[in-house]
């Protein structure tokens, strides 16, 4: 089996990577040798977090490089334009359409910029957005658009949705399990 390489991108504070240890904790389960590697940044104050999760027979490094990773998944527009260009041909992104701002925007340096979405879509890559805060919301918090986005990527696996549950259940703290297993229902229908 070839490795696959997987990028959960967002912004500090989104959960991406409690969404890499969840995804990181299946394929372990599923058989598949993983490695996961994080890089945070200024994620304390919001800035970009990016997760590298590879899995196959045999891996080697966790890092992916550009024009190799077969999924991103975005908890931000500007994050999946930021990361785009490590896509390889035939990958697609996952992004929520949720947009956080910048230091830069906060502090009026500069502005959001507009038709991310439509850009990157304009040059080839394969976007799947969605709003994600919604169903999030409906689940019980914000804090859950994460696992939303999770189930919307297990849709396009071919693991079970079963062995999704099971991996959630053992990375989500009991009191939180309900609403998470909410979340992730509603991402996987979003597909």
């Amino acid at each position: 089996m070839k490795t696959t390489s997987v990028m959960i991108v967002g912004v500090g504070g989104q959960g991406s990577l409690l969404a890499s240890r969840l995804l990181g904790t299946l394929l372990t389960d599923e058989g598949y040798d993983v490695k996961v590697s994080e890089v945070h940044g200024m994620s304390q104050r919001g800035g970009s977090v990016v997760t590298y999760v590879r899995f196959g027979d045999k891996v080697y490094s966790p890092i992916v490089t550009e024009g190799e990773c077969d999924y991103i998944i975005s908890f931000e527009k500007l994050e999946a334009a930021r990361y785009a260009g490590c896509l390889r041909k035939g990958g697609k992104i996952i992004v929520n359409t949720q947009e956080i701002d910048p230091m830069p925007v906060i502090t009026g340096a500069a502005e959001y910029p507009a038709d991310v979405l439509e850009d990157l879509k304009a040059r080839g890559f394969d976007v799947d957005d969605f709003d994600a805060l919604a169903p999030a919301m409906e689940a019980g918090s914000a804090k859950a658009v994460n696992i939303v986005l999770m189930g919307h990527f297990a849709a396009c696996t071919d693991i079970p949705k079963e062995k999704w549950i099971q991996a959630l259940k053992k990375v989500i703290q009991p009191k939180f399990l309900e609403m998470n297993l909410k979340a992730f229902d509603l991402g996987f229908g979003e597909k």
